[in-house]
């Protein structure tokens, strides 16, 4: 049996704890503007990957998370994210904001993003959350 790369998922922590401190330390939850920031560059970043612009993908990317994926693949971003396979995303289910991280729940996918000084970056993709408690899987993720 083959293993394909799907199945050499990496967990990711759930930003539960860590969402929840950044919120109260905050006082308050996310403003509409960086939802949409976050929800945006999601969107933007499945659209691309939906349409085959990888260029496009790739700089949608976090700075490590691009530098892993082409680690892993060892070869450059386009095809290293091509060979993800990841999922039609679909429609948005919903967005979590707090301080500078974010969860975009897609229909079916999950993506987390970090907000950086030129905007908001993917930082892992094709998750699929676990038992409660337990760490999602994610097909890409940076170290």
């Amino acid at each position: 049996m083959t293993s394909s790369p799907r199945a050499l998922r990496r967990p990711v922590r759930p930003l539960a704890g860590v969402l929840l401190a950044a919120a109260l330390l905050s006082g308050c939850g996310a403003s509409a503007a960086r939802e949409d920031g976050a929800s945006r560059a999601g969107r933007l970043f499945t659209t691309a990957l939906a349409a085959d612009d990888l260029r496009a993908g790739c700089e949608l990317l976090a700075p490590e998370t691009r530098e892993q994926v082409e680690s892993d693949a060892k070869s450059p971003c386009g095809p290293a994210l091509r060979s993800l396979d990841l999922p039609k995303a679909g429609a948005q289910l919903g967005v979590e904001v707090y301080g500078r991280q974010a969860l975009l729940r897609m229909r079916n996918d999950t993506l987390f993003l970090s907000q950086f000084d030129d905007g908001w970056k993917v930082t892992a993709a094709g998750c699929v959350p676990q038992a409660e408690d337990e760490p999602y899987q994610c097909a890409l993720k940076g170290s």
